[in-house]
């Protein structure tokens, strides 16, 4: 099976409306669209963007605020995934439950379906600086392309959830990010390859680019790519795209998840079979570590 996918680096900039913010997101939807993609990703936190509408003296809204917009953001997307038959990985948006606010990667199903995945590792920036709450469950979705996770940002830099994703079926990560220095794009987009070498998978990673006049959310720095196993089948880098760093525009590539099942066979190296589960946890296994219930 074959599947298209663009990673969208979403160019950061005040606004002064949802319309506003609707009619970019529409923008990158319809691109991917015209080269005939399956999977939309959008990166992390890009709704907070709709922070710097402001409020009536001029000053830009608290992370508190964003939650307020979920049902906009909700039919937006659900829209703009019925409108073009796309999944689209609505980056992550900021929800309140029970008193907390969680960062949560949505997807948007083509029948009008929503799933959601909250980012499980939060960064000390988020903790320290928003109170965000971690969330509890690994979630892997079945669709019609096969099995994805949604892993945020941090998440990709823990090599156990990988495993446990793609012990549970997962063939492809999608990893939303916001990174706002070299330090931090680095950590995501050098795990990203490691997952990928070890469990043997299709990652596909997106960031923010641009400035708003939000507190924390000043900077970005970002570049979308899809990544691969580095064996024959596959680019020597493990690259089968990326984005201009720091530049508004979207990435598409082809991911053949034939090409996956023959290399955990006989590939140059069968990274995932040849786990030595005699010395360590075997995730296919281990019913007490299943978070995907």
């Amino acid at each position: 099976m074959k599947l298209r996918v663009s990673a969208i680096q979403y160019h950061m900039h005040d606004i002064r409306s949802f319309d506003e913010f609707a009619q970019q997101c529409e923008h990158y939807v319809k691109t991917a669209q015209e080269y005939e993609a399956d999977f939309v990703l959008f990166p992390e936190l890009f709704t907070t963007q709709l922070l710097s509408i402001g409020n009536d003296k001029g000053e830009p809204l608290e992370i508190t605020a964003l939650p307020a917009f979920t049902a906009q953001y909700k039919t937006l997307f659900t829209t703009l995934a019925q409108k073009t038959n796309t999944h689209i990985v609505g980056g992550t948006h900021i929800i309140e439950r029970e008193g907390h606010l969680y960062n949560v990667a949505h997807l948007f199903y083509p029948d009008g379906k929503i799933e959601e995945q909250a980012k499980l590792h939060i960064t000390p920036f988020e903790i320290e600086g928003w109170n965000m709450a971690a969330g509890e469950q690994l979630h892997i979705f079945d669709t019609e392309k096969g099995k994805i996770a949604i892993l945020t940002c941090y998440d990709i830099e823990f090599p156990e959830i990988v495993r446990i994703a793609k012990a549970k079926g997962a063939d492809v990560i999608f990893c939303p990010s916001c990174t706002d220095d070299r330090h931090g794009f680095h950590r995501v987009r050098y795990t990203s390859h490691a997952r990928a070498i070890e469990n043997q998978v299709y990652v596909v990673l997106t960031g923010t680019v641009g400035s708003i006049s939000v507190d924390l959310m000043r900077a970005n720095f970002g570049q979308a790519a899809i990544v691969s196993p580095n064996d024959i089948p596959f680019p020597p880098k493990g690259l089968l795209a990326e984005g201009e760093l720091n530049h508004d525009m979207l990435v598409t590539a082809d991911l053949d998840l034939n090409l996956l099942y023959e290399v955990r066979e006989k590939g140059s190296v069968t990274t995932w079979r040849d786990r030595r589960t005699d010395l360590y946890i075997d995730w296919e296994k281990d019913e007490d570590h299943d978070l995907s219930k």
